[in-house]
């Protein structure tokens, strides 16, 4: 893995020729024994990537590349991240002012793309236990053993959260999406790259990409809550990014709309490399 990181790195340098940058090296170690994700300092104050003030001819692929290196790279990422279980907590907060806290427990098993993926999410909140399953480019629901259709807005929040995401990015070729670099900003005392992806299905995601460490700050996006619906303005921002077996994972991600914070999802474990039974992503009606 050492070899191929080197060779990685070294193709990354002819790209660049004279603009030149360096990697913390903990981003290309070995899988790690345990599968206990380790505390890393947020984007604000970790260690920055070294980069040439005249990078200034960087291209959207190039970008692309070096955020993919940051995660962990790509050999890392597709061994790793092939298949897991994620828990956690997510908080929903409506319109009033009133919130609703539910578990949730996420398992996948990833296909040559997001199409061919197979999730399932299971959900508990104080009323209520359901999933919602994607395989074999479906989506459908399960709620006392039965299969259901789930409701517009479910399956478009759903959708929307595994097209406009960080997998997205660091999938983009498997993916077939197209990407434009936007250009260099300054906000908030931030020095941020821009850019575009274009799924194939024509849906837009502009992330927000730290100059210094190369991981996505946030993302944003445009579309419909459902189906024939008004576009919203929505955006995505991630925070307490933290090692999980050689890649980088952020604990804690705040969805806002219009501007109004309606979600907040916080990881409690996740752990990659499971041996997951591919019968759960199976319809019971089937």
């Amino acid at each position: 893995m050492l070899r191929l990181f080197i060779a990685f790195s070294f193709f990354l340098a002819l790209l660049f020729s004279s603009n030149t940058f360096s990697v913390q090296s903990g981003y290309a170690q070995q899988p790690q024994a345990s599968p206990t994700p380790q505390s890393t300092p947020t984007p604000a104050n970790q260690k920055p990537v070294k980069l040439d003030k005249n990078l200034g001819n960087i291209t959207a692929e190039q970008l692309s590349e070096i955020t993919i290196l940051a995660y962990g790279s790509r050999p890392v990422l597709a061994q790793i991240r092939r298949n897991g279980v994620e828990r956690g907590r997510l908080t929903r907060f409506s319109a009033d002012g009133k919130s609703e806290e539910s578990s949730y427990e996420r398992r996948f098993i990833r296909g040559e793309n997001a199409d061919k993926d197979k999730i399932r999410l299971d959900q508990k909140t104080p009323s209520l236990e359901y999933s919602l399953i994607f395989g074999d480019g479906r989506l459908w629901g399960i709620i006392n053993g039965a299969a259901f259709v789930p409701r517009a807005d479910a399956a478009s929040t759903f959708r929307s959260q595994q097209r406009h995401s960080i997998d997205s990015l660091l999938r983009y070729k498997e993916n077939g999406s197209t990407l434009n670099l936007v250009g260099r900003q300054q906000q908030k005392g931030l020095d941020l790259f821009v850019l575009d992806l274009i799924g194939q299905d024509k849906k837009s995601t502009r992330y927000f990409i730290s100059a210094k460490t190369f991981q996505i700050l946030w993302l944003e996006y445009e579309e419909a809550p459902e189906p024939g619906g008004t576009p919203r303005k929505y955006k995505r921002t991630f925070h307490d990014y933290r090692v999980v077996q050689s890649t980088r994972v952020p604990y804690r991600t705040i969805l806002l709309e219009e501007g109004r914070q309606t979600q907040e999802t916080r990881i409690l474990t996740i752990t990659y490399g499971l041996k997951i039974d591919d019968a759960i992503f199976k319809n019971p009606e089937a």
